[in-house]
This record gives C-alpha cells, sequence and structure tokens, in this order.
C-alpha cells in the first residue's frame, strides 16, 4: 500500500508517522512568555548533533487556536527548557498535555516544582532527572500554526544520582527509567534494550565479508 501524503487527510499522515516512527522521546518542554510559563509534553523531538549540540522540536497546532503556547513563546522568547520524562512522572506530564486555556500554569497544576535555569529564563521541572536549557538557532513554520524549532543546547541537568563518573559524563541510563511514545495513548519503557556493536570497514575486510 502506498499513501501519498498530499492526496490524504492531515489524520492520516499523522497516523502513518506517529504508528511508525517508534519510539520516540519525550520533550517535557517548559517556556516563558508574557503569560508567565507554559509546560507540555512534545513527542516529535530529538537530539540533532553535538558540535554545536543541537535539539529539534516539532511543535503542531492547537485544533481550533494556532499556535500552542509553547510555540507562541520560543517564536517571542527564543528560550525553552526540555525535560526528560521518567516512568515515576508519567501521570505528572500526561496531565500538563490538556487542552488548558492560554495562560495556564501546567506545571502548577500538576503540582511540579521547579528550579531556576542557568542561562535562560524558562525555570526546570525539579523532579526530571535531565533537562537541557536551549535557545533557538531557527524556526521554520512547515504549515499552518506548525513549526520546527532547532535549539542549541547551553547547559544539561543531570541529577548526581544518575552519574556513575561526573567527570567523564558517564550517565547511568538505565536508571533513569525514561519513557518513550508510541501511538495513541501507549508509551514504551526504555530500559528493554540490546547490545550491538558498530561494525568497521577494516573488521569487515577481515572476516572476508567486503
Amino acid at each position: 500500500m502506498r499513501y501519498d501524503l498530499d492526496q490524504v487527510p492531515e489524520a492520516i499522515a499523522y497516523k502513518l508517522l506517529a504508528a511508525t516512527v517508534i519510539p520516540r522521546p519525550i520533550a517535557w518542554v517548559v517556556t516563558q512568555g508574557a503569560q508567565g510559563v507554559n509546560g507540555a509534553p512534545y513527542s516529535f523531538f530529538n537530539v540533532m548533533g553535538s558540535a554545536p549540540p543541537t535539539v529539534a522540536l516539532g511543535l503542531m497546532a492547537a485544533p481550533g487556536r494556532g499556535f500552542k503556547d509553547t510555540a507562541l513563546n520560543i517564536l517571542e522568547t527564543g528560550e525553552f527548557v526540555v525535560n526528560l520524562v521518567p516512568e515515576r512522572l508519567v501521570a505528572a506530564m500526561n496531565l500538563t498535555s490538556a487542552d488548558a486555556p492560554r495562560g495556564v500554569d501546567e506545571l502548577a497544576l500538576a503540582g511540579l516544582a521547579v528550579l531556576p535555569s542557568a542561562h535562560v529564563v524558562p525555570p526546570r521541572i525539579a523532579d526530571s532527572p535531565v533537562a537541557f536549557e536551549c535557545r533557538a538557532l531557527s524556526s521554520v513554520v512547515t504549515g499552518p500554526c506548525q513549526t520546527v524549532v532547532i535549539g542549541r543546547v547551553l547547559a544539561v541537568h543531570i541529577d548526581d544520582a544518575y552519574l556513575k563518573n561526573p567527570e567523564r559524563a558517564h550517565v547511568d541510563t538505565d536508571a533513569l527509567d525514561l519513557v518513550a511514545r508510541s501511538f495513541g495513548a501507549e508509551y514504551i519503557r526504555t530500559h528493554d534494550r540490546f547490545d550491538l556493536p558498530r561494525p568497521t570497514w577494516a573488521g569487515l575486510k577481515a572476516e572476508g565479508k567486503v
């Protein structure tokens, strides 16, 4: 079956993308604008590079409202904080995804404490084990009230409990117990892993595979 995405409804395009590109890490984004602090989760998110350290966010429109508060705040201020989501905080994360009216502080609604950031105005979520302070490098409007934001990571906060060796930045990734997004209301636990060493060309030649 082939779907030409310019010939199907947007809802079909969303289903095809969201149901096949899994798991997707969750960016629990905190911004701050004229109406105060806003917090919301987004799963169209990933790291895009390390020199400079870069992340990308896909911010879709709010039905009937246009740009969401997150997009409006980033377009206005150029600043945001990405917090990662451990399983113990999924209920709070889910609460902040509600379609609250503009100006509502979703973090307060979910009973979440915050801590000040070092380089940007928006705070970070105190209980999140990892937070990235970011400043927007570029924002591209890709559709009606749909935006892709590319941000430079200015600082990474990691709870000391999850560092095996702070000097060498060895992180206890499994202990973070992060969750990822699947499709619909489904989420995926990220601690089910397996090792697969990357092949080298020299190794493939030595094994007679090339």
